[in-house]
């Protein structure tokens, strides 16, 4: 199984939100459409920005959390070196 850690914004260098899931088609699904309540719905956080994929749940989840720990400016680097234009991924992911 391949577990995902992801990050979604509100628009360019926007709210931020760092998540893992095994499912990850669903779980961005489940943003865009208002389905998870919490944190991205209130604030409007459904662009997906950038994703990694981990062979462990136990490896993604302590990449979840070092990703967290780090500064925005970090975050906002690592978003930027692989997606420069903060263009929504999910359509890549989808098909």
């Amino acid at each position: 199984m391949t577990y995902w850690v992801y990050i979604l914004a509100s628009k360019p260098g926007g709210t931020l939100y760092i998540g893992v899931t095994n499912n990850l088609i669903r779980r961005v699904y489940e943003h865009r459409e208002g389905l998870a309540d919490g944190f991205t719905k209130r604030y409007g956080v459904k662009t997906l920005v950038y994703f990694e994929a981990h062979e462990t749940i136990a490896v993604a989840l302590q990449r979840e959390k070092n990703i967290k720990h780090w500064s925005r400016e970090w975050k906002i680097d690592l978003i930027v070196a692989g997606n420069p234009d903060w263009r929504d991924l999910y359509e890549d992911i989808a098909r």
